[in-house]
């Protein structure tokens, strides 16, 4: 590798080691989040509820749709969602009402 190609590489790396946030992608706030890092399925957005297994755009929408809910294994007693479903997601979700 020539010098000045090596030179470029090194400044590259000290900078991306003298200034880390030059190496991190940004990430998106915590819209919809609870405690121990459980989205809410009363608040979160649909890329949000899109984002576990099994869950697309349809069943984002009828998540949505079918707000509020008292509790979260309503997911499956409205018809929301199938048990199986509802099962890979059941542990990382939560159903808060709103403080009176």
């Amino acid at each position: 590798m020539p010098k000045f190609l090596r030179s470029i590489a090194f400044a590259v790396l000290l900078l991306l080691t003298a200034f880390p946030a030059f190496s991190q992608t940004p990430s998106k706030p915590p819209a919809a989040t609870a405690p121990a890092g459980k989205i809410d399925i009363n608040t979160a957005t649909a890329d949000q509820l899109k984002a576990f297994p099994g869950i697309g755009e349809a069943y984002s929408k009828r998540i949505i749709d079918g707000r509020p809910y008292a509790n979260k294994n309503q997911l499956v007693s409205k018809g929301i969602l199938p048990s199986a479903t509802y099962n890979k997601i059941k542990d990382q979700i939560i159903a808060t009402q709103p403080k009176k």
